[in-house]
């Protein structure tokens, strides 16, 4: 994941070239390019032509792809309704006590 934090340090789009040059130099170029090409594959980057080449835009921070992962791995079960109950009765109190407070946020959204 240093290339997807090297990305999101940037102040806009940014090369392949230069996401090697902010790692140090320790990967090569060619393997900057594999690996931003598989997340473009998993939804966690975006490109876009510039004259010959690419550049590079994340999608969403570590919160918004861990929520990807999540979603992308409940989208691929048959039974959600176990899936999710399984989730919620594993959750430490903390954590349910604030999933009920989000769940209650956005359904207050939801109706203005």
């Amino acid at each position: 994941m240093q290339v997807l934090s090297a990305l999101r340090a940037a102040d806009g789009p940014a090369t392949a070239g230069w996401v090697q040059e902010r790692l140090g130099g320790d990967l090569a170029y060619t393997t900057v390019i594999t690996i931003l090409t598989r997340l473009l594959a998993k939804g966690a980057v975006t490109r876009e032509r510039v004259g010959r080449s690419f550049v590079w835009t994340p999608v969403s921070d570590e919160a918004g792809l861990a929520a990807r992962r999540m979603r992308r791995l409940l989208d691929g079960e048959s039974d959600r309704e176990a899936v999710l109950a399984s989730f919620v009765t594993s959750l430490e109190p903390d954590d349910e006590r604030l999933l009920r407070e989000l769940l209650g946020q956005a359904e207050s959204e939801g109706e203005d």
